[in-house]
């Protein structure tokens, strides 16, 4: 028998267990489960328990799927506004002029573990502090169910764009470029075709899973064949199939394979490094200037023409150091321009910052409601086409979340009420489907409370019917409601048992159980449309 077999697996055990319990604590707590995974890596860190390979790989998979179903649901039009581009631009030159000049004036002045940088090491370690973590970000707002939203679109943007920057600093400090195949990646558009034409070939299986596997580990193998970053190819491949009828679907089949690849990185962030105690005070005295990059992002922004409550949650949802920092920082590492302890730091700051991002994402709805007319008066008088006011004139029934529940809802509705019912989703692109086939659909974001407050003629409504595909979602719908001290029946779906009791504790007056009546559905519809015998 293999009894070097037997002892990983025993470790894998372990390691898998302490991240479930420590998850589940987090959770329980009211914290995301992510928060618990990286307690776990620093407690392992304590143990004297190293990652080893099998762990490295977990991550790096991960973190390659996030990428390609970021690539997934990403438009390409939001990179290029100027909120995303010059608020990316500005906000890291600032931040590594300000952190870096701060981090210098520490180390003249002899601090203990700032000693001994020059001015190009301290800019190096501020450059490293100045990303936003792409993986945090992504899960909130995929938990949230925000990632079309204006906020979570913008955000989203604004971390390709400071991946786009990391990619450019690991070409230059590996003092290598990409090959002179590099441009061959340019036939990947070309490809679009047949890549599209496969997906409508692959059924709704294990098949869309696995040719999403395909895609994404195809494109970083051939990006880093040609020198690129892997990742990226991911996120490239991710693209060129977005806006696909099944883009959607490759998403919620590759989640849980993602979900639980992603661990393996978490785990790996508190296993980066021997832990001490001075790398853990200096961490966590970092921690704090996290603050200092929200409340930046957030003037950036509100500069920009978004409105406040757009740019507190973007900003808070960007309110973290970045897995980039710890990549940055190992290269300054490895090339001997910082100190190894430098890793560790980075590391403990950015766990300590996705908790207490975790927490502030949590309430960030109560922090903006809370004191929202000084929120208000801090924005602009413009306003971006996005957040034009909403014309609900005559409209008697709104459904939220034209998905396929929602929009089988409003077809039928409309058979029954007419032009009466509107339609409203987060989504720009579902949006532009809607209208396109002539349905009576608005862009907006209903778990958003100046939604219902640039409502036009929002009395007329008789009936909100809520479908949307998260809990968190529809429990934002129903809290909002209840703030304008609305009295609108309120209709939701859930899926789950425990979801109903939520719903219905939220103020949802009926609950329709999707899973659970389904039956009940089938069995009416085929009484009505009885077959004859042949």
């Amino acid at each position: 028998m293999d009894f070097e077999w037997i002892a990983i697996a025993l470790g894998d055990v372990a390691w898998i267990s302490a991240a479930f319990v420590l998850g589940l604590l987090a959770r329980i707590a009211g914290l995301p489960p992510l928060v618990g995974f990286l307690a776990t890596g620093f407690v392992l860190n304590l143990l004297g328990v190293a990652g080893g390979e099998m762990l490295q790989k977990l991550s790096d998979l991960g973190i390659t799927l996030l990428l390609f179903t970021i690539g997934l649901k990403l438009n390409l039009q939001t990179l290029v506004r100027p909120q995303v581009w010059a608020v990316t631009g500005l906000h890291m030159s600032v931040v590594v002029l300000v952190f870096g000049t701060a981090i210098y004036v520490l180390a003249l002045l002899a601090t203990p573990f700032f000693d001994g940088l020059d001015l190009s090491r301290s800019l190096l370690i501020a450059l490293a502090l100045s990303f936003s973590s792409t993986v945090f970000a992504a899960k909130v707002l995929e938990d949230r169910g925000e990632t079309n939203s204006l906020h979570g679109r913008v955000a989203v943007g604004i971390l390709v764009a400071q991946d786009l920057v990391a990619v450019v600093f690991l070409a230059l400090s590996a003092g290598s470029w990409p090959t002179a195949w590099a441009p061959v990646v340019l036939l990947l558009i070309p490809l679009r075709r047949v890549l599209t034409r496969v997906l409508d070939i692959v059924g709704h299986g294990e098949l869309i899973a696995l040719y999403g596997f395909v895609l994404a580990l195809g494109g970083a193998e051939i990006f880093e064949l040609v020198g690129l970053k892997s990742d990226m190819g991911a996120l490239v491949l991710g693209v060129l199939v977005a806006g696909h009828s099944k883009s959607d679907e490759m998403t919620k089949a590759m989640l849980g394979f993602k979900d639980l690849f992603l661990i393996g990185f978490f785990l790996m962030i508190g296993l980066s490094g021997q832990l001490t105690w001075d790398a853990v005070l200096v961490g966590a005295a970092l921690t704090p200037l996290v603050f200092l990059k929200a409340a930046l992002f957030f003037g950036l922004m509100i500069g920009f023409k978004l409105r406040a409550r757009t740019s507190l949650l973007a900003g808070l949802n960007l309110n973290t150091f970045s897995e980039f920092g710890l990549i940055v920082a190992a290269v300054g590492v490895a090339n001997d321009w910082i100190d190894g302890r430098w890793l560790i730091v980075i590391a403990v700051a950015l766990a300590l910052s996705c908790a207490l991002s975790a927490g502030l994402n949590i309430s960030v709805d109560r922090i903006y409601a809370r004191h929202r007319s000084a929120w208000q008066r801090l924005q602009r008088s413009a306003r971006l086409a996005d957040d034009r006011l909403l014309d609900m004139g005559g409209v008697a029934i709104a459904i939220i979340g034209m998905g396929r529940v929602g929009t089988g809802a409003y077809d039928e509705l409309v058979q029954l009420h007419g032009r009466t019912v509107v339609g409203v989703d987060i989504d720009p692109a579902t949006v532009r489907h809607h209208l396109s086939k002539g349905r009576n659909v608005l862009l907006g974001d209903p778990s958003d409370g100046d939604f219902w407050d640039r409502v036009h003629a929002a009395d007329n409504l008789e009936l909100v019917m809520v479908a949307l595909p998260k809990l968190a979602s529809s429990l934002a719908v129903l809290n909002q409601l209840k703030a304008a001290s609305s009295e609108v029946p309120v209709a939701a779906t859930a899926r789950f048992k425990d979801e109903v009791e939520s719903l219905q504790r939220a103020g949802a007056s009926e609950v329709f159980n999707i899973y659970a009546e389904a039956g009940s559905g089938f069995a009416t519809h085929a009484a009505a449309h009885p077959t004859t015998r042949r």
